[in-house]
């Protein structure tokens, strides 16, 4: 996708948001009894946006981790540019930029307080 660089910016939307569990299947029943969500199977659990889940806004997913917490994919206009922003402001990278099959291309930072970030190119 062609960037114009000479368009005003604007307010970075999320665009995903994951669940990271110990234990996802305890974490799917109580999201799914909870919130009426509709919370798919497998490794990656998706939980699509609409009637059934998260109402209005982006799509989630619930995976396994060794961790318990939330992180926000966030999309940005640079991905390099915003990369070495972060960075100025005392984040942390922790995946250089990679492409996801059929998708966006990504990067990972941590922020000052140790929050996971992901950063997603337009």
């Amino acid at each position: 996708m062609t960037v114009n660089k000479d368009t005003p910016d604007w307010a970075r939307p999320v665009v995903h948001w994951e669940i990271e569990a110990r234990d996802p299947e305890r974490q799917k029943a109580f999201y799914s009894e909870l919130f009426n969500w509709k919370i798919g199977d497998g490794f990656i659990m998706d939980i699509q946006p609409g009637l059934g889940a998260p109402e209005p806004g982006p799509a989630g997913h619930l995976r396994q981790s060794g961790r318990s917490g939330v992180n926000l994919y966030v999309q940005v206009r640079d991905l390099q540019a915003s990369l070495t922003k972060a960075v100025e402001l005392g984040a942390t990278v922790v995946a250089e930029p990679f492409d996801v099959p059929g998708g966006p291309t990504l990067a990972g930072v941590v922020d000052p307080e140790g929050n996971p970030l992901m950063l997603v190119q337009q």
